[in-house]
């Protein structure tokens, strides 16, 4: 899938051009060419989406040469990139790195997280599911349709990536093949998603409401989840409660984000937080100190 560049409104058409395509723009009649203007680099920063510090990427043309490039910079597998947002790393559907991409864009890579098998009761004829891919074989939901059969699973969310029908690995297949075999599958039957979700900031293993391997019944469809200890959730629960704990206490005396940010590197640096996230936590700690 080539990757095409769109420009601000800022910049004009003529200019747009030029970047990509390296045309030379001049109308006037030259008895000898005029030598050709250098070619300009085009860098993008790019983070991975549950935090991390900040790369550049450049001189690729494909979506599969983009996720190399970010993979090269983090040192990851390019497998492990499920898909990219623009300017933001919240699974945010509507900001889905596509066949452009601008020249001011960031570029945030979500990478794979946790995986999970679900068990499906296909109640009706149409589960609700709008099916996309990343252009490099990865398949993922794109939108759940409000009070559908995939709605009333929670286990499930916008943002996965569709692994396997029952047991039979989808990998590399269109986002068109997948919605095709969904839709093929028997009505009154029931039938196992195995998902991967993206990875997020403090990531845990998924846990049932009763802290504890269960099966039941939602709405029209059955899950069985296989979910962590209590002991597990409330080390993980103790672990988040300390680090907000700590990032609190590193911005409460501070008088601007920058100088939060600085705090956060200080104490936390680790975890290399997305700006995004960073003002948002500022934001929080500000109506807090006013209260």
């Amino acid at each position: 899938m080539p990757l095409g560049l769109r420009r601000k409104k800022k910049f004009n058409t003529k200019e747009t051009s030029r970047l990509v395509e390296g045309e030379h723009t001049d109308a006037a009649v030259r008895s000898l060419p005029s030598p050709p203007a250098p070619a300009r680099r085009l860098v993008f920063h790019t983070q991975l989406a549950h935090g991390s510090a900040t790369g550049r990427v450049e001189n690729f043309s494909s979506i599969q040469e983009l996720y190399a490039k970010i993979a090269g910079v983090f040192e990851i597998p390019p497998s492990e990139i499920l898909y990219c947002t623009l300017n933001t790393p919240k699974v945010d559907m509507g900001k889905l790195l596509g066949t452009q991409i601008g020249l001011e864009d960031f570029i945030f890579a979500h990478i794979k997280g946790i995986k999970k098998e679900v068990n499906v009761y296909k109640s009706e004829d149409s589960l609700g599911l709008t099916i996309t891919d990343n252009g490099a074989g990865y398949a993922f939901i794109k939108r759940i349709k409000d009070d559908s059969i995939i709605d009333s699973v929670k286990t499930i969310c916008v943002g996965d990536h569709i692994e396997a029908i029952n047991g039979e690995n989808i990998v590399g297949w269109r986002h068109f093949d997948v919605a095709k075999k969904l839709k093929e599958l028997k009505k009154e039957e029931l039938f196992t998603l195995t998902l991967i979700e993206p990875k997020k900031a403090f990531d845990m293993e998924p846990r049932s409401k009763a802290g504890k391997s269960s099966t039941g019944k939602i709405g029209p469809a059955t899950v069985e989840e296989v979910s962590s200890d209590v002991v597990s959730g409330i080390i993980n629960f103790l672990k988040l409660f300390l680090i907000a704990t700590t990032m609190f206490e590193a911005g409460k005396d501070k008088g601007n984000p920058d100088e939060f940010a600085v705090a956060l590197d200080e104490t936390l640096g680790d975890f290399a937080f997305p700006d995004e996230f960073v003002f948002d936590v500022w934001g929080v700690i500000g109506d807090a100190k006013q209260e």
